[in-house]
């Protein structure tokens, strides 16, 4: 397969999903209305990502001020969450080891915030070889202005920009799949939500 179209397609095999800091007392310095759409973008990847037995890894930035994950998404990242200091994800060690212990070269990236801990994420997992689709549904910045440049920069360093039902449907594949049912399903409801 040619190089340049392989990054665009997911496999299920492959992808892990890291969800990058959505944090307790990140939250009330976002638009609420923004937060609300992207949270309910990122819990339906998430709960995909679980139906799909696709590893998720979650991630705190310096949990102790920050706060930890929202409790709307703490359970379904329960697996493995990793504490960090350093914005991009791919700082702290015991991140990278544990992505490369998976054995998959293909990260679903959502969380927040975009131009700082989502991207710097993003490009240290480019640097480290993986295929990164950025979610741009699921993710988010206080400003537009940053989250727009964040997801051009994303995509001039080579990353994949996705949007939650895309990377989802990528990850199924065909109808015929057993959690096809129930993931349209999902999508069925977040449209009677929007």
């Amino acid at each position: 397969m040619n190089n340049n179209v392989s990054k665009f397609i997911l496999e299920r095999d492959q992808a892990v999903l890291v969800v990058v800091d959505v944090q307790e007392r990140l939250v009330p310095a976002m638009d609420q209305g923004r937060y609300a759409e992207v949270l309910r973008n990122i819990d339906f990847v998430l709960k995909s990502a679980r139906l799909l037995e696709v590893p998720v890894v979650g991630t705190e930035q310096y949990p102790r001020g920050i706060g930890h994950m929202v409790p709307e998404l703490a359970d379904a990242c329960r697996d493995k969450v990793i504490e960090k200091l350093t914005f991009g994800c791919c700082g702290e060690p015991s991140f990278i080891e544990h992505m490369n212990s998976l054995g998959r070269r293909q990260a679903i990236v959502v969380g927040m915030e975009a131009h700082v801990c989502v991207y710097q994420t993003v490009l240290g997992l480019l640097r480290e070889g993986f295929d990164v689709h950025l979610v741009r549904d699921g993710i988010m910045s206080r400003g537009e202005i940053d989250y727009l440049n964040a997801l051009e920069s994303a995509r001039s360093a080579g990353a994949v920009v996705t949007t939650s039902e895309t990377a989802v449907f990528q990850l199924v594949k065909v109808s015929s799949d057993p959690q096809f049912k129930e993931i349209s399903a999902m999508v069925k409801a977040r449209s009677s939500v929007k």
